[in-house]
């Protein structure tokens, strides 16, 4: 929860701003400052203060006591011009509470975090616990010392700039390890702990149980992702409570699941109660990996639960960027969010340079010019499959005559993939037109480099005959001059010759530029690849110079 206090009407009326956008999210504290600081500090996760950052220094500085359980605190100024994350910027999420309210309120967002303040990741915001010398290894890292990074695990990490070798050290692994002074050990969610339990099995028996098999097999509880068994025991108590405890989500899968996965140590006691051979190896393995903890039952006489214990395999991780239209602020914030995470970047040169300043230090580049769709894709798969962090970019939406297609007809399930999407040039330039997709529309691309000119063609008369609006990409170039043509012709057989029709060239882009037409004015040599052209149906009006498709088959009354 958000605690919201603020001390005057300007701080009042920002602050209702945040508690109306964010409602499940917020709380305000109405009452004296002091007190309502004091309440939200000690029933809140983070603050926002509509104060100075002097009096909330004040207020809060005997309050503080551990930066990794105190709340993070965001001072918002009088005239809202700044969001200052003022403490808790890591472990209380000032730093990303102070970007949002400043996406929300219009402030700028100051965040001085050393870190942050130059790109590179924190080692306690990568999502995974964390060990040993933070500060010293941090502090190694911005000061351009070598940093050793030892990547156990092939986890996927967003990029830090680390050397082959260097007095300080980055350990990614799940064994069961102690730093070093100079060490920051990161604990990667790579173990799954298969449980199996009697009816009324203690959750102190099952803990004790998987706690002294990692021990013996030296794991690292801290690397547990899930504890995982049988549905039949989905609701078991002791199971149930023993990932509370551990902070892990307890997965079930059916008998007949499990009972397909081959294991070393089946049993005809499991078959007969749940009807499975095995519940906590199988449970282990179902999803593949590595056996490193055999079946293992409790020392408690009678032994109530067993478990097993497999290293997942490790999962690279392929986001699909859409990097919209071309205009900085149609980027979404989620597309930032990838670039920033990703440890390889993908992409057409031209494109990687539009959004080069948004990716981390250490960030690795692998750009390639026009026509090489099919390698990039093939790259960034290959890429993943390394176990890195990667994302594949593309204009518009990428999933829309973009890298999406080719990227996901490479991959396997053997990576996880993320799919960004992106504000597309048909919705650009419709923007710009006015509201010409007000109904049923479809793209159709007129490039008939990967699809034969006879599918386009009947694609084209089938939207004619359906009266449906049409916008097309890639339109006309040098070596391909006669298919707009011949698409607005066939068009034509169906629509008038004042039938609306929008051209727009570099939408959102400095040199943008959109005009309405017709059907019968348009001049196919006034168009080029830059360049979508939306064609209206037969109910798409010109009003007022903007091109409007209504939302119903017919107008309302008066509408002209």
């Amino acid at each position: 929860m958000i605690g919201l206090i603020s001390a005057t009407a300007a701080g009042a009326a920002a602050r209702d701003r945040l508690a109306a956008a964010w409602p499940d999210r917020t709380r305000v504290y109405d009452g004296p400052v002091g007190d309502a600081v004091r309440r939200a500090f000690a029933e809140c996760e983070q603050l926002v203060c509509f104060l100075a950052t002097g009096a909330v220094v004040r207020l809060i500085a005997p309050l503080l006591r551990d930066k990794a359980a105190d709340p993070g605190v965001v001072c918002v100024d009088e005239g809202g011009r700044f969001a200052v994350s003022l403490v808790g910027g890591h472990g209380g999420g000032a730093n990303e509470l102070a970007r949002e309210i400043g996406e929300l309120l219009g402030a700028e967002p100051v965040v001085t975090t050393a870190t942050d303040a130059v790109g590179v990741p924190g080692l306690d915001t990568l999502g995974l616990p964390v060990e040993g010398a933070v500060a010293a290894v941090s502090r190694a890292l911005l000061d351009g010392e070598p940093v050793a990074l030892h990547n156990e695990s092939l986890w996927p990490l967003p990029p830090l700039p680390v050397a082959a070798e260097g007095a300080y050290g980055i350990r990614v692994t799940d064994r069961l390890v102690e730093p070093s002074e100079r060490e920051v050990v990161l604990r990667p969610p790579t173990l799954v702990v298969g449980v199996g339990a009697s009816k009324g099995a203690p959750a102190e028996e099952v803990l004790e149980l998987i706690g002294s098999s990692l021990r013996e097999a030296g794991l690292s509880p801290k690397s547990i992702a899930e504890l995982a068994t049988v549905d039949a025991k989905a609701e078991e108590p002791g199971i149930v409570a023993a990932a509370e405890r551990l902070g892990v989500p307890l997965v079930t899968h059916s008998a007949e699941e499990l009972a397909a996965v081959e294991v070393p140590n089946p049993s005809d006691a499991p078959l007969a109660a749940v009807g499975t051979p095995s519940v906590a190896e199988a449970a282990a393995l179902v999803r593949g990996g590595e056996l490193l903890v055999p079946k293992r039952k409790s020392a408690a006489t009678p032994a109530m639960a067993t478990c097993a214990v497999v290293r997942r395999p490790v999962r690279g991780r392929l986001a699909v960027v859409g990097l919209g239209p071309g205009a900085r602020d149609l980027l979404t914030p989620r597309a930032k969010a990838e670039l920033r995470r990703a440890s390889v970047l993908v992409g057409l040169d031209q494109y990687v340079d539009q959004i080069r300043d948004l990716l981390r230090p250490g960030t690795r580049v692998l750009e390639s010019g026009l026509g090489a769709e099919e390698e990039r894709a093939r790259t960034a798969v290959e890429e993943a499959r390394k176990g890195q962090a990667v994302a594949l970019i593309g204009s518009g939406d990428a999933g829309v005559y973009a890298m999406a297609s080719p990227a996901l007809a490479e991959a396997s399930d053997d990576i996880d993939v993320i799919g960004v999407p992106g504000v597309t040039a048909a919705l650009a330039a419709a923007a710009l037109l006015g509201a010409p997709l007000g109904h049923d529309h479809v793209s159709i691309s007129l490039s008939d480099l990967h699809t034969p000119w006879e599918v386009i063609e009947r694609r084209v008369r089938a939207a004619a005959e359906a009266d449906i609006v049409v916008t097309f990409y890639n339109p006309r170039s040098r070596g391909r001059d006669w298919q707009l043509p011949k698409a607005l012709a066939i068009l034509a057989e169906h629509r008038e010759p004042a039938t609306p029709v929008g051209v727009v060239r570099n939408a959102s882009r400095p040199d943008e530029s959109a005009r309405l037409t017709t059907l019968a004015a348009l001049d196919p040599a006034t168009v080029d690849m830059m360049t979508v052209v939306t064609v209206g149906n037969t109910a798409t009006r010109d009003i007022a110079g903007r091109m409007v498709t209504p939302r119903g088959y017919r107008w309302q009354e008066g509408a002209k």
